[in-house]
């Protein structure tokens, strides 16, 4: 039987974090790139990755709070999942009505789930490496309500969410990156 000490814990989330925000920067990239080269339109293809990238976001959550059980931030995961879910159901809906629909669903989950982020990463702050997740999460509410305030017509492009993810994945890189010596610290 392992047991985990005290300063083990928060070492073993850093570490599963880490691992957690390098798997998101890459698939934000990967994401952003195969949307900014389909966004014309609103196209099936186009509407697939938009449910997606929520998706992915419950995944991640899943394996965050799996991390984080018994901590202040695992209620708040739960609440991530919730909005992610809706999110991919709503964007699924809205791609049938056309891009100022998806970026109304996409500003509204981005404002949600941005300020979920924010709380998260405040309450993780002793982890380190959660300045960036602040960040990202203050960010994501102003470009979420950016999304959901921009006028219907012909203008609306879901390009911009393209690098609202490239963005948010860069967050993630800092983060995994900052992370590296609380994970380091507990493998010792």
């Amino acid at each position: 039987m392992t047991t985990t000490t005290p300063d083990a814990r928060p070492a073993t989330i850093a570490s599963t974090l880490r691992t957690l925000y390098f798997v998101r920067f890459g698939f934000a990239i990967a994401w952003a790139i195969l949307v900014a080269l389909t966004a014309a339109s609103v196209t099936p293809l186009t509407a697939t990755l938009l449910v997606i990238y929520p998706v992915f976001d419950v995944v991640a959550a899943v394996i965050d709070h799996r991390a984080a059980r018994g901590t202040r931030s695992a209620g708040l995961l739960y609440v991530n999942m919730a909005l992610s879910v809706l999110a991919a159901v709503g964007l699924a809906f809205a791609a049938a009505s056309g891009r100022s629909a998806v970026l109304l669903v996409w500003g509204l989950w981005a404002i949600t789930a941005g300020v979920v982020q924010l709380i998260v990463g405040l309450s993780r702050r002793s982890l380190g490496g959660q300045w960036p997740m602040i960040l990202s999460g203050g960010i994501s509410v102003l470009a979420g309500a950016g999304f959901a305030l921009q006028p219907a017509g012909a203008s609306a492009s879901i390009v911009g969410v393209a690098g609202y993810a490239t963005l948010g994945g860069v967050f993630f890189l800092v983060s995994a990156i900052r992370l590296g010596r609380a994970a380091k610290e507990g493998s010792r």
